[in-house]
């Protein structure tokens, strides 16, 4: 079942046109419970895609919670103090989900990967944990801004694997870090500019897994809402098997000249 969620009113980065954003998320057509989370904040540009750590005791848990903590903040105006308490929110939370499996799961873990992307004015910051991706599709050219924090990602990064031979490594699907993985959290960040027309495109691997990314960048060109372009890339990974929960979050900046600033 796809579950839907797009902004009540239009999102605002700074005064001047609004961001066009969308998220769905879909159980896919193997698994029975889906792990996966999302958020379209209501009330500014911060949005974020959640994946539950399959294979270990609530995943789901782990990504409804993230989300509802992050629904529940009252942002600062500057964009720097917002980063601040996105990055201070995911390390309580690191510390509230090891917390609760020790007390409640006899010690198993209560975990999720996530990606969190905050945009204002002319700028998007972004802070991510485990293998959800961001993606920004600029002039027909697709660039993924993330790096997976995953045992294949490390294998690439030294040289002993190439990225062609990833999907199919028996490590594929383990992942290095997570929120609630270990006692201590390293979250990282990056920043780049926003100009008129980009979109951004926020995953969970069940999308990446099965649809490549020349594929996601042909999605991303055309010329659709974010709606649509939601709905093509879930279609796309449920054809392609949908082996795992699949969601995607859709921001497309303003596209009107001058209305980044």
């Amino acid at each position: 079942m796809t579950q839907i969620q797009s902004s009540p009113a239009p999102t605002r980065a700074a005064p001047g046109p609004s961001w066009n954003v969308q998220g769905m998320t879909d159980t896919g057509k193997v698994r029975q419970i889906n792990e996966d989370a999302f958020l379209v904040h209501p009330d500014a540009t911060l949005w974020l895609v959640a994946d539950g750590m399959g294979g270990h005791t609530r995943g789901d848990l782990a990504s409804a919670g993230i989300v509802r903590a992050f629904s529940a903040l009252t942002l600062p105006q500057r964009l720097s103090d917002r980063v601040d308490l996105a990055e201070a929110t995911l390390l309580d939370l690191n510390a509230e989900f090891r917390a609760l499996a020790d007390a409640a799961h006899a010690g198993l873990t209560i975990g999720s990967t996530v990606v969190v992307l905050l945009a204002w004015g002319a700028y998007a910051v972004f802070l991510w944990v485990g293998d959800s991706r961001l993606y920004r599709w600029r002039h027909g050219r697709c660039e993924r801004l993330t790096q997976d924090h995953s045992q294949v990602e490390e294998l690439i990064t030294y040289g002993r694997l190439r990225r062609d031979q990833a999907e199919a490594h028996p490590a594929a699907n383990v992942i290095t870090r997570a929120v609630g993985a270990a006692d201590t959290l390293f979250v990282d960040m990056d920043y780049c500019p926003v100009e008129p027309g980009d979109r951004f495109l926020l995953c969970t691997d069940g999308l990446t897994k099965e649809v490549p990314e020349q594929a996601i960048t042909a999605i991303l060109t055309q010329d659709r809402d974010a709606a649509t372009l939601c709905r093509d890339l879930l279609d796309r990974a449920l054809r392609a098997g949908g082996r795992d929960n699949v969601t995607v979050v859709v921001a497309c900046a303003p596209s009107t000249p001058g209305a980044i600033q």
